[in-house]
């Protein structure tokens, strides 16, 4: 009989209450399948065994046979440590402890044969190994031990309390044996005989107990695939499931108000990237469903004008649409860009902001219920019950990773029949990620800048160069041009002594006194008001220079800035570097960008700054940017916990994610509801995942 794999980590033998309590604290193993799932970081190869005198001076682990002759305690700055003689037929060589010595004592026996194993140090004239896995060389050879050894993932807490790797891999031989090894396959044999992946029990023999590393590779291949291959088949379901059963509203016209913009009011002829993503959401909108897609486009490629002009599609339809923002700056910026262009077309908008007045709010509310009010931006504000659309066609959401998924479902409920929905982001998301974590979305995306747009300089200086970096600012200013420059922190902190804020001002204000030169300040701990005056100011063009902390980061409109000066730039990410250059190159003029470091540099940091001076291609940055940190923190952190997965790796296993995707497609695009009987196998794994909640359940 095969054991129940839902059964508490607390009954398999040699687990016991008070371990099965660390091991739910601090691995997350509440079940048997949570243990089979715990996969190791790395493999020892433990085939070979040196002698004393064939080790080198830079050998990894080793194991090395042979007998403790003596103990001695050696007297060092701060107590003692304990050392013993070890010896073969070919030398000798020392075993060191520093913690641990009265019970290595009394459990380790003089002159008889062990198996060593550790890091083989020099010192002194002979090879030392500190803290040695030792085990005596007959139960060595009992043990249930492959040639190559797994190395699980472990706490300090863990290994404080006794729970070494040797113990993990203990409770992990009694699974196998409690279980038989007997685990039910999940992949069909037509898929298992195309991709000639060996089965289910074997996979997880050998990812455990690896008999060679040909059979650790086929094991590791056969796993990742499965754990791809079922993400992809829940987010590709879930996207058919939302096309067939959530019906949109079908806007037939391309009416009045899109053709008027389009011949008459249009500021600029429209890329080709434009008109293909204008081309896929017209589909959408014309087709039954109801549309989930997600916009991407780099900084400054015009992703504004596509959600401006799928707005009048759908009030030529007689439906209402609402654009909703992360920040009061980047909904007013918004508003002021639309109204403008509103007012030629006759179309009424209104902004709904925290700041909103009461009176205001009363007047919103009520234009929007009779219909009225055509079009609102807004912020969160736009999500109190007291706002109700006559008829909500269609729902924009911009910097979508600022909003949790509550925050989403919200506006969808705002009608009887659900919106369209169109997400923007500016960020970047690899392709590789977006096919993992928006597989259910369709996605668009906007690959070209408009003609005529210079491609910002980029270049590294260090802080000795900084008189230099103020010359350049000057002749800038001089031309008539704005500058930012952005600080990490607001108040130093004790550990950091970087150039906080208020330091950087006063130099900056010394550098460059008033009157002949304006600066604005902004930073996260003013007021609302106070920011906003600030900015305005700089929007004038009544500051030449800002100084801020990174509130500017998202989506600020001044073309007339030309400089961007990112100091402390090694504390930023990838994406928020690329993000924060983006303020700059929005006019016709040449921009720059400046990042600004100590000498001091960590190796991703400076992968990082090469990365920024270059590219300017956000998504090579976004790629790179995964690869340094890995997908959970890519995400923001409503959706840091979206990817844990168990043994895939989606940046390192990329071919593998495109083949499991490829397939999952295949499968589905044949037997959308897998009754298939060749296919009943991923039914009851598909729905067995779902019941245990271990695919994880994504966004939007």
């Amino acid at each position: 009989m095969s054991v129940n794999l839902q059964t508490p980590i607390d009954y398999l033998k040699g687990v016991g209450p008070n371990r099965a309590d660390l091991l739910r604290k601090e691995l997350s193993i509440h079940t048997y399948q949570d243990l089979i799932n715990l996969f190791p970081n790395r493999y020892i190869d433990r085939t070979q065994y040196y002698k004393i005198n064939q080790l080198q001076r830079n050998n990894a682990d080793v194991q090395v046979i042979g007998k403790i002759t003596s103990f001695k305690e050696v007297a060092q700055k701060r107590g003692k440590r304990l050392v013993g003689t070890f010896q073969d037929n070919t030398g000798t060589m020392e075993l060191v402890w520093f913690r641990g010595q009265k019970w290595i004592r009394d459990n380790l026996k003089l002159n008889k044969d062990y198996v060593a194993f550790g890091k083989a140090n020099w010192f002194g004239g002979k090879f030392n190994m500190a803290h040695p896995e030792l085990e005596l060389l007959e139960e060595h050879e009992k043990n249930l031990r492959s040639a190559m050894q797994p190395v699980y993932p472990s706490t300090e807490k863990l290994s404080n309390k006794g729970i070494t790797n040797r113990v993990i891999s203990k409770i992990m031989q009694q699974l196998f044996i409690e279980t038989g090894g007997k685990f039910t396959e999940t992949l069909s044999d037509n898929l298992r005989a195309e991709l000639k992946l060996i089965n289910k029990q074997s996979a997880l023999f050998n990812v455990h107990f690896p008999k060679s590393q040909e059979l650790l590779s086929r094991a590791q291949f056969r796993l990742k695939f499965e754990e791809l291959f079922y993400i992809q088949l829940q987010l590709i379901i879930k996207n058919l499931t939302h096309k067939s059963k959530i019906k949109g509203f079908p806007f037939t016209q391309v009416g009045n108000y899109f053709n008027t913009f389009f011949k008459t009011h249009l500021p600029f002829e429209l890329t080709n990237a434009q008109k293909r993503v204008l081309k896929e959401i017209r589909a959408d909108l014309g087709s039954n469903a109801q549309m989930n897609r997600l916009l991407q486009g780099d900084v400054g490629s015009g992703k504004t004008i596509v959600a401006f002009m799928s707005i009048l599609i759908a009030l030529d339809n007689g439906f209402q649409a609402c654009l909703m923002a992360p920040t009061e700056i980047l909904s007013v910026q918004h508003y002021n860009g639309f109204h403008e262009l509103c007012n030629k077309l006759n179309i009424s908008i209104s902004i709904l902001t925290g700041s909103t007045k009461t009176s205001k709010r009363k007047e919103i509310h009520e234009s929007l219920e009779n219909g009225e009010l055509q079009v609102l931006i807004g912020t969160h504000a736009l999500l109190e019950d007291k706002v109700k659309f006559k008829n909500l066609g269609l729902a924009i959401i911009d910097e979508q990773h600022r909003f949790g998924v509550a925050q989403r479902s919200k506006l969808w409920h705002k009608n009887t029949s659900p919106p369209h929905v169109l997400v923007m982001t500016a960020t970047p998301i690899p392709r590789t990620l977006a096919m993992s974590v928006y597989g259910d979305l369709d996605i668009s995306i906007i690959d070209e800048l408009p003609p005529g747009r210079k491609s910002i300089k980029t270049v590294h200086r260090y802080d000795k160069n900084r008189l230099n970096v103020f010359r350049f600012i000057r002749d800038e200013i001089e031309k008539g041009r704005q500058i930012y420059i952005v600080y990490p922190l607001i108040q130093e902190s004790e550990k950091l002594d970087y150039k906080d804020l208020m330091d950087g001002y006063e130099s900056i204000a010394r550098e460059f006194p008033m009157p002949k030169y304006q600066i604005s300040i902004v930073h996260g701990k003013m007021k609302p008001a106070d920011k906003d005056f600030e900015m305005q100011r700089f929007i004038k063009g009544e500051t030449q220079i800002m100084v801020a902390t990174t509130v500017i980061e998202v989506g600020v409109n001044v073309p007339n800035a030309s400089v961007m000066i990112i100091e402390s730039a090694e504390r930023f990410g990838l994406s928020q570097l690329h993000q924060l250059r983006g303020r700059v190159g929005r006019g016709a003029e040449q921009s720059y960008c400046i990042l600004m470091t100590s000498h001091k540099l960590s190796s991703d940091s400076k992968t990082r700054l090469e990365t920024m001076v270059r590219s300017n291609d956000g998504f090579e940055i976004a790629e790179v940017d995964l690869r340094l940190r890995g997908p959970g923190d890519i995400m923001g952190t409503q959706q840091s916990g979206v990817l844990n997965l168990k043994i895939a790796d989606i940046i390192k296993d990329n071919d593998i994610l495109q083949l499991a995707r490829y397939h999952a497609k295949s499968v589905l695009n044949i037997d959308p509801s897998l009754t298939l009987p060749e296919n009943q196998v991923f039914l009851n794994t598909y729905k067995q995942l779902s019941k245990y909640k271990n695919i994880w359940n994504y966004i939007s």
